[in-house]
């Protein structure tokens, strides 16, 4: 019985990273990853793109930014949960009081 070799995941992630195409508009501004090429609507996104993928080639500046972006990001997040959580609760209490009332 012969093994074959079969391609790992992180080659067929690259193979398939180098395959993509991307269609941004003629007029839309795109900040590209100077390491692989894809093209990002917002600078923050690229930054984080870039320490998420490939966070062995960056320069002090690029670390910089990603840290920046991912303390943007985390904030925003926070901020999220809690307007969710906020509008959970209120609709839970909302449901409770029309069950209470029928």
């Amino acid at each position: 019985m012969t093994e074959t070799a079969s391609p790992t995941d992180e080659q067929t992630a690259s193979t398939a990273a180098a395959d993509e195409t991307y269609d941004v508009p003629a007029d839309a501004t795109a900040y590209t990853c100077s390491y692989c090429g894809r093209p990002f609507a917002r600078e923050p996104w690229l930054a984080l793109h870039c320490g998420l993928a490939h966070p062995n080639e960056l320069d002090d500046g690029e670390v910089e930014a990603f840290r920046a972006a991912h303390e943007e990001e985390a904030e925003s997040l926070s901020t999220f949960r809690l307007q969710a959580l906020g509008a959970l609760v209120l609709i839970y209490f909302g449901l409770l009081m029309v069950y209470a009332l029928v």
